[in-house]
């Protein structure tokens, strides 16, 4: 259902005021990093790059991390907030 959708549609069943209200969400998000990853990945990031390149990029951590059995799956993404959050580049 589109938002304008759902928006009429709580506009015309609750009102206005209603209507703009935010609702917030229930959904739970699971984790995929917990503090003994996050340091595997951070003990990855500061090793040698595979051969043929010259520094790690967040596609060839998450596909080595999970090459190594540390996680079943991870994204890109999720390398990325996990070295933010430790303060790590990637071109140091």
């Amino acid at each position: 259902m589109r938002t304008i959708d759902r928006v009429k549609k709580k506009f015309v069943e609750e009102g206005f005021e209603a209507s703009l209200e935010r609702q917030t969400t229930s959904r739970v998000y699971e984790k995929k990093l917990d503090g003994d990853v996050e340091a595997k990945l951070v003990s990855l990031c500061c090793s040698e790059p595979p051969k043929g390149y010259a520094k790690w990029s967040l596609r060839l951590l998450a596909d080595k991390m999970v090459e190594l059995n540390y996680v079943e799956s991870i994204s890109h993404v999720t390398v990325r907030s996990a070295l933010k959050k430790t303060n790590l580049s990637l071109g140091k």
